[in-house]
């Protein structure tokens, strides 16, 4: 898999992201997680904004082996969507399907 191929974050709605500021500016992100829970590992939750000029997001890894898009822990979902969790899940990965 190249980094062409890799899915893209189609829209993140988590407002506390440094990486989000119009738009998900990470290289690529990371989901995890537990407890039924997908979490955006690459969520940062500072003042200072930051990542890439432009907004080119992508999955890099996913450690949820249990999400129908996951395939050897790569992503095979055509794009995903990142948006608010609950209690100390700050951004989940809203594209997971168990």
């Amino acid at each position: 898999m190249t980094t062409t191929e890799m899915p893209a974050v189609h829209e993140c709605t988590v407002s506390g992201c440094s990486y989000n500021h119009d738009g998900c500016h990470a290289f690529a992100i990371t989901v995890g997680g537990g407890n039924g829970s997908a979490d955006c590992g690459t969520f940062v939750p500072l003042n200072t904004k930051g990542g890439l000029d432009r907004v080119t997001a992508q999955v890099g890894a996913c450690s949820r082996s249990d999400c129908r898009h996951n395939s050897a822990l790569e992503c095979t979902a055509s794009s995903v969507r990142v948006g608010p969790g609950e209690g100390d899940h700050a951004a989940n990965c809203l594209t997971y399907t168990k």
